[in-house]
């Protein structure tokens, strides 16, 4: 496993090495924890995106969208397992 040196103000180090003892973990443990957590949020957020992106994408190749309001009175209905006609897309009003 290839080495990475990381450094940390004193202050940092402390409340880190305090967390990981808290938390039952070596400090070490506790920062590849703490990478590993950023990384997969960031993965997270970096899919989320392009989700959105291609959704976007495609409203604006269409031109058709659901109203909001629309929407959320459909997803409310359905949470609380009434049955529910998914509203109909349609072209934006510009």
């Amino acid at each position: 496993m290839p080495t990475t040196t990381i450094r940390l103000p004193e202050d940092l180090k402390a409340r880190v090495a305090a967390a990981a003892k808290r938390s039952g973990t070596t400090t070490h443990g506790f920062i590849l924890e703490a990478i590993a957590e950023k990384t997969k949020q960031e993965e997270l957020r970096a899919d989320f995106d392009a989700v959105a992106e291609d959704r976007y994408a495609r409203i604006v190749a269409s031109g058709k969208t659901i109203p909001w309001q629309e929407m959320r009175g459909y997803l409310e209905d359905r949470l609380a397992g009434k049955k529910a006609k998914r509203p109909a897309a349609r072209k934006l009003a510009r």
